[in-house]
């Protein structure tokens, strides 16, 4: 085999391969193995015509399709490997030359990995953000959890008021005419939640239980249904009940309730440590991701196009397999967020070509400054992951996870280190 490059613009290449004759017909013998059995020729079983006859029958390119299947397959890696070539895409196959008895010659027209040329990296001066936890946010988060265990009791008098529930029957119609999915019976509504659409909850307001009203709404123009978007609809609805929330006291007796604290400070010096550590998390986590992004508008890349498509695809499949964990699929979706695969895959761009390039310039700096992955390392990641399935034999799980996914705890580990070393090398801001 001998294999050319030729550089056709930035990341594409082509190589032209060539194939001795007598390569080329070992190839168009294995061609016929495989095949001889579908040919039948008068004279003959099917399947025991020999090679020539069959030729002859129907011409010598009758055997071509698989032929050059079987060559490629076993050039073309072989080319990429002497001319160090990384492609990004399937490549573009051409026959510049082919026959019996002659050299197979062929063209691989391939997009390839772009060129990353780094800017600065090292000493990015960054804003880091902060995140103070004050005493009215942990009252806030306190009272969230009395609400949570407050206590549900039938009002006996009065009217419907802000924060009461609402035991309602509805049946919303659209010019007249009811629409699926506008109907319940028995619904607990609480009122100021936001759960209906528009005004619906205000104008149960001071109604009493056994009272009836006629509830006036107009859908959003981007409800995600297109029989209702922006449309104008009337609810018949019936009070059933009226039910108020009973708040406990937030007093010691309530710490030891809902926690394993005895006295109700306890709890939410507990409460504004979780939140601090949070926000110190998430801080962290900010500045993490604006160092990549400094070290990111720094480098020069010129990304191919199915690189960037490749990563939609990608995006694609994780969103359909988040639906699918809800019950839904990606039909489904489109119907209810007024979409289409092609809005979703415009919107996705954006942040397809970030994920690249961030994959890009991790990449070229890990090799810049010789960064790698130890087995050890990635061992001891694949054991972390191990432990979040929560499986008991970690030992075991984190083996089969190495044996599995390999590169990925690969570049998990490189990148982690290269993420390290970009924030080690940095100047925060305020």
């Amino acid at each position: 085999m001998k294999a050319t490059m030729e550089k056709i613009e930035k990341n594409i290449v082509k190589l032209e391969i060539t194939v001795e004759s007598d390569k080329f017909n070992e190839a168009m013998k294995k061609a016929y193995a495989k095949n001889a059995k579908s040919f039948n020729i008068p004279g003959f079983r099917k399947g025991k015509a020999p090679m020539n006859i069959i030729k002859k029958h129907y011409g010598e390119g009758v055997f071509y399709e698989d032929t050059i299947n079987i060559c490629c397959d076993s050039t073309y890696p072989e080319a990429l490997k002497e001319h160090n070539i990384k492609p990004v895409d399937y490549p573009t196959i051409d026959i510049v030359q082919i026959g019996e008895g002659k050299e197979f010659i062929y063209t691989a027209t391939i997009t390839v990995m772009p060129e990353v040329e780094l800017g600065e990296y090292k000493g990015l001066e960054v804003k880091k953000n902060s995140y103070p936890v004050s005493d009215e946010e942990v009252s806030e988060k306190l009272k969230a959890m009395q609400a949570r265990n407050a206590r549900v009791a039938a009002k006996e008098e009065g009217t419907v008021e802000k924060g009461d529930i609402a035991v309602i029957d509805f049946k919303g119609f659209v010019d007249e005419v009811a629409f699926e999915g506008g109907e319940g019976t028995d619904y607990s509504l609480e009122i100021g939640s936001g759960t209906f659409i528009g005004n619906f909850e205000e104008q149960l307001i001071g109604l009493k239980a056994g009272e009836e009203k006629a509830v006036n709404v107009s859908f959003p123009e981007e409800y995600g249904r297109e029989d209702l978007n922006g449309k104008p609809a009337r609810f018949d609805v019936t009070i059933k009940e009226i039910k108020i929330k009973e708040l406990p006291e937030l007093d010691d007796e309530f710490a030891k309730e809902v926690s394993e604290f005895d006295t109700i400070d306890e709890l939410k010096a507990d409460m504004k440590k979780k939140m601090e550590e949070e926000a110190e998390g998430r801080a962290k986590r900010e500045y993490e991701e604006a160092v990549i992004d400094a070290a990111c508008e720094n480098a020069k890349i010129e990304i191919p196009e199915v690189m960037v498509n490749t990563e939609i695809d990608n995006m694609i499949k994780d969103l359909e397999m988040r639906l699918k964990y809800q019950g839904l699929d990606l039909e489904t979706y489109y119907q209810y967020t007024n979409s289409n695969e092609e809005k979703v895959r415009e919107y996705m761009n954006d942040a397809a070509v970030k994920r690249v390039k961030t994959e890009l310039v991790l990449g070229e700096i890990a090799k810049a400054e010789a960064i790698e992955a130890t087995e050890e390392e990635m061992m001891e990641r694949a054991k972390e992951m191990a432990k979040q399935y929560g499986d008991k034999e970690v030992e075991k799980t984190a083996k089969l996870i190495m044996d599995s996914q390999k590169n990925f705890l690969k570049l998990d580990v490189i990148n982690e280190k290269v993420v390290k070393l970009l924030v080690d090398n940095s100047k925060a801001i305020a």
